[in-house]
């Protein structure tokens, strides 16, 4: 075996409009795990894609093992032991963990189509042995956690000798146990001598899980290096092509009336007695481990989810929320924590989905104005740099990062002045965060209140006035911008005794 066991080269694709590769290149060597980094609409998706046969490429080769290829769709991609784990899992959620695995594969009883149950389960069990992970294979995986659920896409890769695995932003909605588990799985997949491509925004994940990184930018291959030899900041500017001299830029607003207040606010359930207040001007943090009810808060006061008790005050006045549209009406906004399925329309432009939640600002005498769309999605589409050939391309061909951007872009067409963000900056590149923080600080100087839920510390830690933390359902504690530290949201959050203040 050559030094390399994949070599992608010289990889070219054009789409209308845009030239999403630019001879871009990728070499992956067994046995390790390399970093593929990049800003949103830096390509690595459809380098990937075309690795996983879900894309031709234009232009450029493939060698596997130092051979030519040709992969011409994803099951040959499979055939070649090439096997990729996207962000959204492609499960089927009432089907078994075994039937998942074997999907379109299942063992039969001699030359008849009758599946052979008895081995299916023993054979999806023998392949999470391998990789030292114990679930129960006849339960479906609409029943297993997020984490779990990696595990079985990861135990389907293996179970058909895959030898390159892909990982996509694997780690986006994982705890930090559940962070620990897949490294330690990753690390018994590289024993087993399978090289790993591993996507990631976080980079405290890179330096700890990988060992070489391919930074992308524009489309285009920037540079290779071990990552022993690059520094965060090597990494950013490379990725970003400039400096950023503050990865946080929060600043100070004059804090202004309270617009938002919860007085035992209780969900039977979910969430208990949650009272506290937010005011123009701030930007509340709202963290906690990941089931700890942060967004299940966050639904009720956008009248997503019925409440059993507590109070709603919106400046100064009870308001009893039914539903999403009250809540918007109200001025409030709600930027969910699932994109794809709550916050937009993947099948309808970005100036459709930009404006949907405000149609009423463009309607005329009689008949809507698609000049007046047009025209606030492109103002949109510059302030927060949304890369898109126009506003009439279809959401669903945008990267991740950038249909988070189409959402916020929405609620911002709203003029709301409260803004909830659920999760406002996952799987989105180091340099769209540092944009949207900014949006944040100029929301908040005009007057508007945010309140940000998050599942990353340096976020809360770097952006918010002030920090309520969640610990199964209730306030465990409300920590100031000058007090809070890691390690104090954490003994909260987990619900372990902290002295605070």
């Amino acid at each position: 075996m050559g030094e390399y066991v994949l070599e992608m080269r010289g990889i070219t694709k054009r789409f209308p409009g845009v030239l999403a590769l630019d001879n871009a290149q990728l070499a992956l060597r067994p046995a390790e795990v390399h970093c593929l980094l990049g800003e949103n609409g830096a390509g690595k998706s459809t380098l990937m894609k075309i690795l996983a046969g879900a894309q031709p490429m234009d232009e450029g080769e493939i060698l596997i093992d130092g051979e030519p290829v040709v992969i011409r769709s994803p099951l040959h991609a499979q055939e070649l032991g090439i096997s990729m784990i996207y962000q959204e899992f492609n499960l089927s959620p009432y089907m078994s963990v075994a039937e998942n695995i074997f999907l379109g594969r299942e063992p039969c009883r001699g030359n008849t189509p009758i599946i052979d149950w008895h081995r299916l389960y023993r054979d999806a069990e023998s392949v999470l042995t391998r990789i030292g992970v114990k679930l129960d294979v006849r339960q479906p995986v609409h029943e297993l956690s997020i984490a779990q659920q990696q595990m079985v896409e990861i135990a389907k890769a293996l179970s058909v000798d895959a030898r390159i695995i892909v990982m996509d932003e694997p780690s986006a909605t994982l705890t930090d146990h559940e962070l620990k588990a897949l490294f330690s799985l990753i690390r018994t997949l590289k024993q087993q001598g399978i090289a790993l491509v591993y996507i990631s925004h976080r980079m405290e994940e890179i330096f700890e899980i990988g060992s070489r990184a391919t930074i992308m930018r524009d489309g285009a291959h920037i540079d290779t290096r071990e990552l022993c030899d690059l520094s965060r900041d090597d990494i950013i500017r490379m990725m970003v092509g400039r400096e950023l001299k503050d990865e946080f830029p929060k600043e100070v607003a004059e804090v202004g009336e309270e617009l938002l207040r919860l007085e035992g606010l209780t969900r039977r359930g979910h969430f208990e007695d949650i009272s506290f207040s937010i005011r123009a001007g701030e930007i509340v943090g709202l963290t906690g481990l990941v089931g700890a009810g942060r967004t299940e808060v966050a639904r009720a006061i956008f009248g997503a989810d019925p409440v059993d008790a507590g109070s709603v005050y919106l400046n100064g006045e009870m308001v009893k929320i039914k539903n999403p549209r009250e809540a918007i009406g109200c001025g409030i906004g709600l930027l969910t924590e699932d994109r794809k399925n709550q916050g937009l329309v993947l099948g309808m432009s970005v100036a459709e989905n930009t404006t949907l939640a405000n149609l009423r600002a463009l309607v005329g005498r009689i008949f809507m104005s698609r000049k007046a769309e047009r025209d606030a999605t492109e103002r949109y589409i510059d302030d927060l740099s949304i890369k898109t050939p126009g506003s009439a391309q279809i959401v669903q061909n945008l990267s991740g990062g950038n249909q988070q951007k189409v959402v916020l872009a929405k609620w911002l067409f709203t003029e709301s002045k409260l803004l909830i963000f659920d999760e406002p900056t996952r799987g989105i590149d180091v340099g769209a965060k540092v944009e949207i923080y900014k949006l944040m600080n100029e929301l908040v100087r005009q007057g508007a209140a945010i309140l940000v839920i998050s599942s990353e510390l340096p976020e809360v830690l770097g952006m918010c006035d002030r920090i309520l933390v969640m610990h199964e359902g209730h306030i465990a504690g409300e920590l100031s911008r000058a007090e809070a530290t890691q390690q104090q949201v954490m003994h909260l959050a987990t619900g372990t005794v902290a002295a605070v203040g």
